[in-house]
């Protein structure tokens, strides 16, 4: 199916009309995109312009026949008239054709749409969670997941995700946590990356790959309290260190777009920030993809207080550098008099419809605008047994070992009495997890079914102990965990007395972390601590599989619990992977990427943070940075879990202790499998700056490997130092190392390290 308008025609007519604006010199310059969009650009009006830069949620109905009121109407109009330039939220090969096709055929100039839809951990077949995911430290594995889903997503007639989320967030409250990669920014820049690559592979116009985007721009992830949408507070240091690395590694990764974020940032909207936008983004990074908003961002400066209007909200957005307006009606009903007034420049406007058209010819869509809604690929593609088989893998990587007191795990006697109680042990759904795209509900294997699978030979009794709250289980109306009625609590009692080991499936429904799913306390929601209090006086030999998408307080369940499995929502094949790490198939690897709390009253909490004035004090003082009523440390540190296998860490062999600025030196180690059977081990190096311009964290991931290890084997692991992995933006933001004490620590988490001191200097050793 080809372009019934012949864009291609167009563009070789207007190139004739764009010589006359252009200069032969700056003509030879330019490439091909670059030369078809502006002479594309040259034809358009003001209103088609503004147009591309205008985006619509739009139903399946709204091109097709019948009556049509209210804002359908006006989107409808707006289609015909030229005036959207991409759409969200329509999927399905064919409907997305038809509304292609209505719009190049019923527009002066046959602008094709990009249809864009949140992509965020698969599309019809569904991976873990990306905080999940990330706990894999697996980024070949995170490349490919993206992969298949935009694999997915395209077939479906999709080419745009709003993802990665490459927020840096250290406050489980919040509960888009669930979207990101945790609370470091190195490792979260890495991540970042791999999602980029997988969705965009090397080739745009490739019909299996979809644009990416870098979200959100910028400091969402450290909204106050932890509150969704709220104020953030914080300094231009940390922005530059902690916030932005992921983003400036997803430009240079040459992400297609970046996504605003809802947040202000000392008092200015993110959306209207220039600073962000103009100086940083498309100044200092000369970054040329296109920035959209969020989800009406742009008419929420109004709310924010810094316009009055909407016209001064699209003022301020378009200068600022915003070129797409989300859902806010902003640009389409206020540019072209904010042109014509003076309040906004012709060439920011010409900039922004420049970005988005060569977006469009990236993606091939003025070659054949109907490239992605091939129904017959959509159907072979979807769900195919290879992508679910790449689901089960990534489940798998992505559970961690929080504990295992007496070696309770695995289960290795397939003829046991197995108690299988909680109201998540049937739960076909929760696996799913937020953000599930095209997934399909109650889809999941439970874990139910997995150990059924599992351990055929095994004695199963069940009880669901509390219940799931009765609803719809959409976004806007998600189930919960019971919170009144204790009437399973006497039948998942009698289970757990007459099972030789019980297994308890808690946590969080799908839909109690998201967008907009933020919590004041963290621990197991409603009456699942009560009952599991009740099971351990019934029968100790307990193992707790948690399904959640946040950290969780587990203080009590720590103590009491003698196994405790981190399963996270895991996607279409949860039950599966949980039963094959529960009964020893699989040897979990996983490793935490965001901190535990051991109580609320520690968030945020996270392991680089920096040493105050007072950190400790000595015997009998209390005057130092603490919590009366609670040890300091977290529950589980970053880059915790555990193992099957048991492995030894030999001391920090290092190269040289003085590190030239021109050169790098070497750091090893020797991990020994002190154990019978293969593991893997996610090798983590941390530096500490001991002295610096500005005050520095404890310490920072800044390496890591992950290694098979077979029985009886020992490997060496080696890192290299240069002064990469010591620059900072320091006093005067300049991005450069500082000589001086540095002390490099490599260990399997963040806590349990060993360590050598070096240092970094600027002349030539002695």
């Amino acid at each position: 199916m080809k372009h019934t308008k012949l864009i291609t025609l167009i563009i070789l007519i207007s190139s004739v009309v764009a010589i006359a604006y252009l200069s032969a010199s700056n003509f030879d310059k330019m490439s091909a995109p670059e030369n078809n969009v502006d002479s594309l650009l040259n034809l358009m009006t003001l209103e088609e312009k503004i147009g591309q830069l205008n985006q619509y949620s739009i139903g399946a109905d709204l091109t097709g026949p019948g009556e049509k009121e209210g804002d359908q109407q006006v989107r409808y109009d707006l289609l015909k008239s030229g005036q959207v330039g991409s759409v969200l939220n329509l999927i399905g090969a064919e409907e997305a054709y038809k509304t292609q096709k209505f719009v190049v055929e019923n527009t002066r100039l046959g602008i094709p749409l990009i249809f864009a839809y949140d992509v965020i951990h698969g599309y019809k077949t569904i991976f873990p969670l990306p905080l999940a995911e990330s706990s894999s430290w697996n980024l070949d594995l995170m490349k490919k997941t993206a992969a298949v889903a935009a694999k997915e997503a395209a077939a479906a007639g999709i080419q745009w995700t709003f993802a990665p989320m490459v927020d840096i967030s250290r406050d489980a409250r919040w509960g888009r946590v669930m979207e990101g990669a945790g609370e470091d920014p190195y490792l979260g820049s890495l991540i970042g990356v791999a999602r980029i690559q997988g969705f965009q592979g090397d080739d745009l116009s490739d019909f299996n790959t979809i644009a990416a985007c870098a979200k959100h721009f910028a400091g969402y992830g450290f909204v106050e309290s932890g509150k969704d949408y709220n104020n953030v507070y914080l300094g231009k240091h940390q922005l530059l260190n902690t916030i932005i690395p992921p983003f400036k590694a997803g430009a240079d990764a040459n992400v297609a777009t970046f996504m605003n974020a809802f947040n202000d940032i000392d008092g200015i909207p993110s959306t209207a920030n220039e600073y962000l936008l103009r100086d940083l983004l498309k100044g200092q990074w000369n970054y040329d993809g296109v920035v959209v908003s969020d989800w009406n961002s742009i008419g929420e400066i109004v709310e924010h207080g810094t316009a009055a209007n909407k016209y001064e909200a699209a003022v301020q957005a378009m200068n600022a550098g915003s070129d797409i307006d989300m859902e806010g009606n902003a640009y389409v009903q206020n540019l072209k008099k904010a042109v014509e007034n003076g309040d906004v420049k012709i060439e920011d406007i010409n900039d922004a419809v420049r970005r988005v058209l060569k977006l469009k010819y990236d993606l091939g869509l003025f070659d054949d605008p109907y490239k992605y809604f091939d129904t017959d690929r959509e159907k072979a593609t979807l769900y195919h047994d290879d992508h679910v088989q790449l689901a089960y893998e990534a489940a798998k990587e992505s559970i961690v070992l929080l504990k295992n007191e007496g070696d309770l795990l695995p289960i290795k006697d397939q003829k046991l009495k197995i108690g299988l109680i909680g109201p998540l042990m049937k739960d076909k759904d929760s696996p799913i997890g937020n953000w599930r795209a095209a997934g399909e509900s109650n889809s999941a294997v439970s874990l139910f079914e997995g150990l059924k699978e599992a351990m055929p030979e095994a004695t199963f009794k069940y009880a669901e102990g509390c219940k799931l709250s009765v609803g719809p289980n959409n976004f806007f109306n998600p189930v919960k965990i019971e919170e009144n009625d204790k009437s399973g609590f006497s039948k998942a009692i009698e289970v757990a007395k007459s099972s030789d080991v019980v297994i308890v499936a808690m946590g969080e429904t799908a839909y109690m972390s998201g967008e907009s799913r933020s919590r004041s306390t963290l621990d197991l929601p409603g009456l699942q601590p009560e009952l599991l209090k009740e099971l351990k006086k019934a029968n100790p030999n307990i193992i707790l599989v948690l399904m959640n998408g946040r950290p969780l307080t587990l203080s009590w369940e720590d103590e009491n619990i003698p196994a405790i499995i981190e399963a996270w929502h895991l996607g279409s094949k949860a039950g599966n992977a949980i039963a094959d790490v529960i009964t020893g198939n699989v040897n979990p690897s996983g490793k935490l990427t965001m901190t535990f709390p051991r109580t609320v009253g520690q968030v945020p909490i996270y392991y680089n943070h920096k040493n105050t004035g007072r950190p400790t004090a000595g015997s009998n003082q209390v005057f130092f940075v603490h919590h009366n009523d609670v040890d300091s440390s977290p529950l589980y540190p970053f880059g915790y879990g555990l193992s099957y296998s048991v492995f030894e860490y030999s001391d920090i062999t290092i190269s040289d202790t003085l590190l030239n600025m021109n050169e790098t030196i070497e750091v090893s180690v020797n991990i020994s499998n002190k154990s019978d059977l293969d593991g893997e081990e996610v090798v983590q190096m941390y530096i500490r700056d001991v002295t610096g311009s500005i005050t520095r964290p404890v310490k920072e991931l800044k390496g890591f490997e992950k290694i098979l290890i077979k029985p009886g084997e020992t490997k060496k692991v080696s890192f290299e130092i240069s002064k990469d992995q010591l620059s900072f933006y320091t006093r005067n933001y300049e991005y450069k190392a500082e000589p001086g004490d540095f002390i490099v620590m490599i260990g399997p988490n963040s806590r349990d390290l060993k360590s050598k001191n070096f240092k970094l200097i600027t002349n030539e050793k002695n």
